[in-house]
């Protein structure tokens, strides 16, 4: 059986006008379009191809990666508002389908939206929803604490980075626990810190016990101490300041001086960074 909305390997089966037909081993088929066509192949070679449906609603492959799978949540930019619903830009030549309904707030030619693609049953077609909550579940939760996450970062508040963990979960990164510069639509590697009674996630973006290994945070406290305890740069000093004075991206920078103000080892001031020593 094609799995709409997947990666599937299938083998080239035979040379048609239009393209390459493959075939799985049930014995479905699917075009592969000639412009897809890999520039050398041979017949029964196998190719890891997208399925999807076409512009007449008909199966078709693609070599081409697109920036969301079926039962996934990606960011994506919208192309077109009808008077059907909206249309985004997800990688492929057919733009995928947001009707109305599926809309948490009204869509804008432009702006990106977080959103959910799904199989509508009665279609059989790919769409997307913007209402993404109904998607998410910590009832039963399927992380641990210091478990490694895969999150997209969903929207931010004055608390906060609201995250989606593993495809699955609600996840926030608290204010204080941000030390580089973030936007919604980001997709990162994360901790949980802590799972708390209502089975909300905490997560961080550095793993537990980074604090004592980050090398950078050692040569920034070498670099204090041997300057009398004061450097003038903080969070918001110019990448080009940072690099001149410390050799160091501003990502980096601010990840080291996040271990050390974490640790209590600094005070971060309008005119600098000072030891607390």
């Amino acid at each position: 059986m094609l799995k709409i909305g997947e990666h599937q390997i299938m083998r080239i089966d035979r040379e048609t006008e239009p393209g390459l037909f493959l075939s799985n081993e049930e014995g479905d088929d699917v075009l592969l379009p000639n412009k897809y066509v890999p520039a050398e192949y041979k017949i029964w070679d196998e190719l890891n191809v997208f399925v999807y449906l076409d512009h007449e609603e008909r199966p078709v492959a693609t070599l081409l990666e697109p920036f969301i799978l079926l039962n996934s949540f990606g960011y994506l930019r919208c192309t077109t508002v009808s008077k059907i619903g909206a249309f985004l830009d997800w990688g492929l030549e057919k733009e995928l389908f947001v009707p109305f309904a599926q809309q948490a707030r009204p869509m804008k030619v432009g702006s990106y939206y977080i959103v959910y693609m799904y199989l509508d049953e009665k279609t059989n077609r790919l769409v997307a929803t913007s209402k993404t909550i109904k998607y998410l579940n910590n009832d039963k939760l399927t992380v641990e604490k210091f478990d490694k996450v895969d999150i997209i970062i969903s929207h931010i508040t004055d608390r906060g980075a609201n995250a989606i963990v593993n495809g699955k979960h609600k996840g926030l990164i608290y204010k204080e626990d941000i030390f580089e510069d973030i936007r919604t639509g980001d997709k990162l590697e994360g901790w949980v810190k802590k799972i708390r009674p209502d089975g909300k996630l905490d997560i961080v973006l550095q793993e537990e016990g980074y604090r004592s290994i980050e090398p950078n945070a050692q040569y920034i406290y070498d670099e204090l101490k041997a300057n009398d305890g004061f450097l003038a740069l903080h969070d918001k000093s110019a990448p080009e300041d940072i690099q001149a004075q410390l050799g160091l991206s501003k990502k980096s920078f601010k990840k080291a001086i996040g271990t050390l103000y974490r640790d209590r080892k600094i005070l971060i001031k309008e005119d600098g960074l000072h030891l607390t020593e």
